[in-house]
């Protein structure tokens, strides 16, 4: 099987270090399909220069490819049977001109709760596209989704075996979508330090939280990246998520970024179906349903007690279950899987 995974424009690296959601699950896709045993190519110019010791790399994009070029002979003649794409390509014109000359299957993951495709874009079949949650399935019903768990790889990113944490930690941008004063308030609750990881979006957003923000329990690591991000999740004794009543989350990479280093995770949810529902068991953390009508404090005392019920379960076995649920070459054969 020859599978083709495509960067697109964007400010993170393929594969990046750190951050970057489509970019690290492409990445997954990727390693999945390697290891699976598929021949893979790197297309896109966005994809490190140095993998090309590793791995093939064709440096075009399909949307910039000119009908009856050389280019697209030459796509054409290596066979494809699948690409794997950012969620918005299927959508683009100039992109599926393309792929419909290469005559193969694609696959997506919707990794944006609001973006619009065009009503033929998915057929279920030939082009598919994967959700992460009951509530995402729902939304983008009428492109038949497929629900599967994204995983998503970053550079020098490999899991230490599973360890006891010991104060809390919490990953991602620093924004009010996020809603990361929640989760430092449910620490102060508790009387537990809390580590913030992650760079600042939104400083005016920091600046209306201020007073919990530069408490003395609460340690602003900064933007981490490789195995210094891996590290700082794997030495919590819980990740604590969080996010704004009204935001929707479309597949958020850190369940199993935390999974997989054997951290448990305590999540504050305000609706059924959410992806920390879909990605969390008993054996993996514990996640709170909140009414959206009531205040932080009430939301960040429940999210405590979430806490306090994940942060007493075994890193072993959540690691465990993370690399089972996470894992790259699962996730490449379901997406493969037609």
């Amino acid at each position: 099987m020859l599978v083709g995974v495509c960067d697109f424009p964007g400010t993170y690296t393929f594969p990046p270090a750190g951050y970057g959601g489509i970019e690290r699950w492409l990445w997954a896709v990727a390693q999945g399909a390697r290891t699976a045993g598929a021949d893979v190519h790197l297309i896109g110019p966005g994809w490190l220069r140095d993998l090309e010791d590793q791995w093939v790399r064709k440096p075009v994009r399909l949307e910039d490819i000119t009908p009856g070029s050389l280019a697209e002979r030459e796509l054409k003649d290596a066979g494809y049977d699948l690409l794997v794409v950012g969620h918005e390509y299927p959508s683009r014109p100039e992109w599926v001109r393309t792929w419909r000359e290469l005559d193969c299957d694609v696959a997506t993951f919707q990794h944006n709760p609001s973006f619009q495709h065009t009503p033929d874009a998915f057929d279920g079949g030939r082009s598919r596209l994967y959700c992460y949650s009951p509530e995402m399935v729902e939304r983008y019903a009428k492109h038949r989704p497929v629900a599967e768990l994204a995983v998503h790889l970053g550079l020098d990113e490999a899991e230490p075996p599973a360890l006891k944490g010991r104060d809390l930690v919490w990953l991602g941008r620093i924004d009010e979508d996020k809603a990361p004063h929640l989760a430092v308030r449910a620490a102060q609750i508790l009387g537990r330090r809390i580590r913030l990881v992650g760079p600042v979006f939104d400083k005016e957003y920091v600046r209306r939280h201020e007073r919990i923000f530069s408490s003395d329990h609460v340690e602003w690591v900064g933007e981490l990246g490789g195995a210094a991000k891996t590290a700082a999740v794997a030495e919590g004794a819980a990740f604590v998520y969080t996010y704004a009543r009204t935001y929707v989350e479309a597949g958020a990479a850190v369940f199993g970024e935390s999974l997989r280093a054997g951290t448990p995770i305590a999540a504050l949810t305000w609706r059924d179906g959410t992806c920390a529902q879909a990605a969390l068991c008993d054996r993996t953390g514990a996640f709170v349903i909140a009414d959206p009508s009531v205040d932080d404090e009430s939301a960040a005392r429940a999210l405590a007690e979430a806490i306090e019920k994940a942060a007493v379960l075994d890193p072993g076995e959540v690691q465990q279950v993370g690399f089972n649920r996470f894992d790259p070459v699962r996730h490449f054969t379901a997406l493969a899987a037609l």
